[in-house]
């Protein structure tokens, strides 16, 4: 068999036709889920980037594997100390490890692991392609070396194929020659945006608000022309949203070579393809925009999809999953390993995978629903927060603001809200407790299954905070001076006082 792994970073599952939206931004993708299964409530267990692909690869939580920032302890995974063996987990047990172990190719086509210089992300391919620009490469760098690689393994019987676009993450960077396919359609999903909200976003205090595209002020990158510096009107909250859509429209063209090429090659029998992506995009939620800073809905929400050979197609799963259970689901897809390791110096026995995934195998082949109760996600490269998705909740805590000026508690109706303008936690004390509740027992779940008694995400604020939110607060409060903001800079230096030492 073959599997093709489409991992598109940063993409929002509600900006794809398959997902419902207007725009023709993804007919490939699309045409992907038609063949197979898309799952509705699909999420990263850690946003962003790095911890998110840390969870994927591992099928582990990040307060298991220790990455849960970009930068500092926490962006590192933890070291297995003694009981380390010749080979560590990521080259045991991690996803392209696994899949060896049915005796296939592995294959990689991506910059991410310099980008993070994240280097157990390589354990398990047999081959790993990177053309060398960490992350700002666009998809006509990186198609290339796909097409190759399809040419060049052609008569492959069994190959694991993963590829990595970056086009939907910011700098936006679609070739400006591809034009906006959307300049004469409606403006979707985005008319909650008023006048109004866009004033109090213009207002608003944090890095990547409305006056901030840039993070922590509005200067214009010359290099990505279609990038602007601050949204001040409707217009610009068009060009905006515009451009993240071209981002998805230019790399699922880009896909959609990919499957001519395997089509072209006779390679399309037995073949599996998954769509996913790390994480999503704040495009206005909680006043924030082109950045993925929350551990919330438009953040942690990302599409899955999953075309199984012998599966019936057009079909889709409201129960909840983490990217962390793809690791189990295609163990059980495959069968057993064929060729189990046996560390009989050690044990004596096969050591089972320590894994936090759950599979979710006979939904893909079936239809039969096997989800969970309730997820449990997580940011600290930004902010620090942990949100709790349960029902038709959301309900985030926060322990860092990340300079947002959040309430430590929130809580959102998401059935209502999916925007996440109206925090109801005052109103619902008793959901919130039961929130609460979910998280503690799923902290003290965590805590009691591994060796180490360090939740990560109290390193990242014992070392000054998220890496993104770390050292920028006086040269920003400048910033809210110049800009009539000031009011907020006295909460800020209550709030966080060893910035200002």
């Amino acid at each position: 068999m073959k599997i093709l792994l489409l991992d598109l970073d940063t993409l929002r599952p509600d900006h794809l036709g398959c997902y419902g939206y207007s725009r023709n931004t993804s007919p490939n993708i699309d045409k992907i889920a038609e063949q197979g299964m898309r799952f509705n409530n699909y999420y990263c267990s850690d946003a962003p980037c790095l911890p998110s692909r840390a969870s994927l690869m591992t099928g582990r939580f990040g307060i298991h594997t220790g990455v849960v920032g970009h930068g500092g302890t926490a962006a590192d995974q933890r070291l297995e100390g003694e009981g380390r063996v010749m080979q560590d987990a990521n080259a045991r047990d991690n996803l392209p490890s696994l899949i060896r172990k049915y005796g296939y190719h592995t294959a990689l086509v991506s910059s991410f692991a310099e980008r993070h210089a994240a280097w157990w992300f390589y354990a398990g391919f047999n081959e790993v392609h990177n053309v060398g620009k960490r992350g700002m490469e666009s998809a006509e760098e990186i198609t290339p070396e796909v097409l190759k690689w399809i040419e060049a393994n052609k008569d492959k019987k069994n190959w694991f194929l993963h590829v990595n676009y970056w086009d939907a993450h910011t700098p936006y960077r679609a070739p400006k020659e591809f034009g906006n396919p959307f300049e004469n359609e409606p403006l979707p999903e985005c008319d909650w945006i008023t006048d109004e909200v866009l004033d109090k976003h213009k207002k608003k205090i944090g890095p990547h608000s409305a006056s901030e595209l840039s993070m922590y002020d509005n200067e214009v990158p010359i290099r990505f022309p279609r990038m602007l510096g601050e949204i001040t009107n409707q217009k610009e909250l068009r060009e905006t949203m515009d451009e993240y859509d071209c981002g998805i429209k230019y790399m699922d063209g880009h896909i959609g070579q990919i499957l001519k090429a395997l089509e072209d090659n006779n390679m399309t029998e037995d073949l599996a393809i998954i769509v996913t992506a790390d994480h999503g995009e704040n495009m206005g939620e909680l006043g924030i925009y082109e950045e993925h800073a929350t551990a919330d809905l438009p953040n942690c929400h990302i599409p899955m999809i999953i075309k199984w050979p012998n599966s019936q197609g057009g079909r889709e799963d409201n129960a909840f999953h983490y990217n962390l259970d793809l690791i189990p689901t295609l163990q059980d897809l495959l069968g057993e390993p064929p060729n189990q390791r046996i560390n009989a110096k050690i044990t004596g026995k096969v050591t089972p995978p320590e894994w936090d995934g759950i599979s979710y195998a006979k939904t893909v082949v079936s239809g039969e629903a096997e989800g969970r109760d309730y997820l449990v996600i997580s940011q600290c490269a930004h902010t620090c927060q942990r949100g709790v998705r349960f029902g038709k909740w959301l309900y985030i805590h926060t322990y860092h603001d990340g300079y947002h000026l959040f309430d430590d508690e929130m809580l959102f109706d998401i059935e209502t809200d999916p925007q996440e303008q109206f925090n109801i936690a005052e109103k619902h004390p008793q959901i919130c407790y039961e929130a609460v509740y979910k998280l503690h027992k799923w902290h003290k779940d965590m805590m009691l299954s591994m060796d180490s008694q360090i939740d990560p995400l109290w390193t990242v604020i014992a070392e000054g905070g998220p890496f993104h939110a770390k050292g920028h607060l006086k040269e920003y409060c400048k910033r809210l001076k110049e800009t009539g903001r000031g009011y907020g800079i006295e909460e800020l230096k209550r709030r966080h006082p060893r910035e200002f030492e």
